[in-house]
């Protein structure tokens, strides 16, 4: 009797050892494959161009490089040991190339709207004509001079907002009379305004 409780004993400690690989099995199965590090994060990888150099999004204007937002190519010691410690630039990641395009986007947005406005102040002001008086000789010649930051002035007061180094003119005006003003607003948008230099008015009582 002995000999018959010892065998079964053995199968049965034989069947639970079969079942431990199986259990362990089922078990990775539901797990799935391992999670290779890294993978997640490619997407935000910094962008690399050839020969060595990497793609560096420039947030500050750097000599003889680029301006801010501008994409520039540079080698990876110059990136690491001075434009990204300085704060000057940041890696080329796609989310950082969307960053800077809809700010590009906005800005161009921005630049569009101030020149339709600078356009429309053009029309305006060719529109109009200033009088400033001065006081002048019998023969029309001015004991002082108009100057650009007389004019400007002359603008403002009539609701045009006009900075003095907006105004164009060779020299101080010296002379009564009719001139023609340019008015620069910025580069590639200017106009003209109609000056009349006036004698100034006094009123003399006859002897």
């Amino acid at each position: 009797m002995a000999k018959t409780t010892e065998k079964k004993s053995t199968k049965k400690a034989g069947a639970s050892s079969k079942s431990a690989p199986q259990s362990k099995g089922a078990k990775s199965a539901v797990a799935g494959p391992p999670r290779q590090p890294g993978v997640e994060r490619r997407r935000n990888h910094p962008t690399r161009a050839k020969n060595g150099y990497i793609h560096i999004l420039l947030t500050h204007q750097v000599t003889h490089l680029g301006r801010p937002g501008d994409l520039v190519k540079v080698r990876p010691g110059f990136a690491r040991n001075y434009l990204l410690p300085q704060g000057l630039g940041t890696f080329a990641t796609p989310h950082n190339l969307r960053i800077v395009e809809k700010h590009r986007q906005r800005l161009k947005e921005l630049d569009e709207a101030r020149r339709a406005d600078l356009q429309n102040l053009a029309a305006q002001i060719a529109q109009r004509s200033l009088t400033i008086e001065a006081n002048a000789n019998a023969e029309g010649h001015l004991y002082g001079s108009v100057s650009a930051d007389q004019i400007a002035n002359a603008l403002r007061q009539d609701g045009f907002p006009i900075e003095t180094e907006s105004i164009r003119i060779e020299g101080p005006l010296k002379e009564l009379g009719l001139y023609s003003i340019k008015v620069q607003l910025i580069a590639d948008i200017a106009t003209e305004v109609k000056l009349w230099v006036v004698p100034t008015h006094t009123d003399e009582v006859p002897a």
